[in-house]
């Protein structure tokens, strides 16, 4: 109980310093996913592996839930999922990208920039995890890119 009050008042703070709803998470996550599913670079990953939008944007408005408020409510493992896409840094560029840009277009600057910090650090640890798993120890300000076949 005592765990429950005390991620109840983190959230409550951050709502407050933010402005960062359930509802603003949906509309960031249906409008991020709108985008990625018109391009180039990442709408062939995603339409290889996702028939059905409704159940992944579910998890997705769980996920973010869990990263932007502390909620609680995503129970998966995002490393576990990412590891086996043919992606690297290039794809995590476009990613943040279009995140970024549908974060702005759709909050205000406190929530842009609370949502905006935690996809940097989430596409970095993606990242260096994928790095990892193909050998390779990305140092300080590098960045994993797979060799050509």
């Amino acid at each position: 109980m005592e765990n429950d009050d005390r991620r109840a008042r983190i959230t409550a703070e951050i709502v407050a310093r933010t402005g960062i709803t359930e509802a603003m998470i949906e509309r960031l996550v249906r409008g991020f996913y709108a985008k990625v599913r018109q391009d180039a670079v990442l709408a062939p990953i995603f339409d290889a592996r996702i028939r059905d939008w409704e159940p992944h944007l579910e998890q997705m408005f769980a996920f973010w839930s869990s990263v932007a408020l502390m909620s609680g409510r995503y129970h998966g493992s995002p490393m576990a999922k990412h590891m086996p896409l043919p992606i690297d840094a290039g794809h995590f560029d476009r990613w943040l990208a279009l995140f970024e840009e549908t974060a702005r277009e759709i909050c205000p600057p406190e929530a842009q920039a609370h949502f905006i910090e935690r996809a940097r650090r989430i596409a970095e640890s993606l990242e260096l995890g994928i790095a990892g798993q193909h050998g390779v120890l990305l140092r300080s300000g590098e960045r994993f890119r797979r060799p050509a076949l």
